[in-house]
C-alpha cells in the first residue's frame, strides 16, 4: 500500500471536519492545550512511517499510559493479576464508583479508572523503584531515552483528582489495594502525566503490533498474553464507546483526555492521532 499517500488524505479529509470535543479542562494543566493542534503518525513493523500536522510535539498521554502498566504488571506477575481485576467491559464511565461497589472492589477491567489505580498498587508492590523503573521500562523498548513525566500535569491531577482518590480508597475498603493510597496514587497520577508525540506513541507500543517483541528485540510479553491484552484493549480500551470504536475502525488501540490515540493492526503497523478538540 502507499501508505503516505493514504495517510495524507486521511489527514486532510479530517482537518475540514467540525470540531466536536472538548479540552479536559477539569485538569488544569491540560486547559491550556491549544485546540487546533491536531498530528498523525504512522509506523509499520517494516519501518514504513509517515508523520503528518504536530506528529512530533509531545502532549500527556493520560490513559493511553494504562495498556502499558498493565503490560509490565502482567509481565511481572502473570495470571494472577486478573484475580484483582476483570476483563471485561464496563458500560459505564472511566471514572464510575457505582460499578465498583456492586462487584464489590473488583473493577470490571483494567482501563477504567478503578482497575488502572489497582495496576498502579501491583506495580508499587514488585518494583523497587516504581515510578523510575516504569518509565526506564518505556524508555528501554522504544529507544527514546528523552521520554519523562511531566511533573507540572501530574502536581494539577493531584491537586484536583478528588474522584480518583475516592475510588483508591474505596477500593482500599475492599482490600483491593495492598500500598498507602497517597504512595499508589502518586504514581497513577505520574504515569498518566507521561509527555509523547504521536511518533514516539508509536515506538512504545511497537510491541502490541510485533507479537510482544519490542523494536529493540526484547520479548515484553509471550504471543498467548500479547494476544490476551490486545483483546482487552479491542474491547475495553475506549470505555463506553468501544463498541462504537470497533465498529468502525476495528482495531485494538486506546485513548486518553490529554487528546490522543493509538491503535494498530496486529503483525502490520501502529498508527497514533493528537487532535484536542
Amino acid at each position: 500500500m502507499h501508505f503516505k499517500q493514504v495517510i495524507d488524505e486521511v489527514y486532510q479529509e479530517s482537518k475540514l471536519q467540525p470540531k466536536i470535543g472538548k479540552i479536559a479542562t477539569y485538569i488544569p494543566e491540560l486547559a491550556d492545550v491549544h485546540p487546533d493542534k491536531f498530528g498523525i503518525s504512522f509506523l509499520s513493523l517494516e519501518g514504513d512511517e509517515v508523520k503528518c500536522g504536530d506528529s512530533e510535539e509531545r502532549f500527556s498521554i493520560q490513559s493511553v499510559s494504562k495498556p502499558l502498566t498493565l503490560a509490565l504488571a502482567f509481565s511481572l506477575v502473570g495470571e494472577k493479576l486478573w484475580e484483582r481485576v476483570g476483563v471485561e467491559p464496563s458500560g459505564t464511565p472511566f471514572n464510575s464508583l457505582v460499578q465498583l461497589e456492586y462487584e464489590k472492589g473488583i473493577p470490571r477491567n483494567p482501563f477504567i479508572n478503578a482497575g488502572a489505580i489497582v495496576v498502579a498498587d501491583i506495580l508499587l508492590s514488585h518494583l523497587k523503584n516504581p515510578k523510575e523503573d516504569f518509565i526506564n521500562f518505556l524508555r528501554d523498548i522504544s529507544g527514546i531515552h528523552s521520554l519523562n513525566y511531566d511533573f507540572s500535569v501530574a502536581k494539577s491531577e493531584a491537586t484536583t483528582g478528588f474522584r480518583n482518590v475516592a475510588l483508591a480508597n474505596f477500593l482500599k475498603s475492599f482490600g483491593n489495594i495492598k500500598n498507602d493510597v497517597a504512595k499508589v496514587l502518586d504514581f497513577y497520577f505520574h504515569q498518566c502525566s507521561i509527555a509523547m508525540s504521536c511518533s514516539e506513541l508509536n515506538k512504545v507500543f511497537y510491541f502490541f503490533a510485533n507479537e510482544g517483541v519490542a523494536s529493540n528485540g526484547s520479548e515484553v510479553l509471550n504471543k498467548s498474553q500479547i494476544k490476551r491484552m490486545n483483546a482487552i484493549m479491542q474491547t475495553c480500551g475506549f470505555y463506553d464507546e468501544s463498541g462504537e470504536f470497533t465498529y468502525r475502525v476495528g482495531l485494538p488501540g486506546k485513548s486518553g483526555v490529554g487528546g490522543g490515540i493509538v491503535a494498530f493492526l496486529p503483525k502490520k503497523f501502529i498508527v497514533s492521532t493528537w487532535a484536542d478538540s
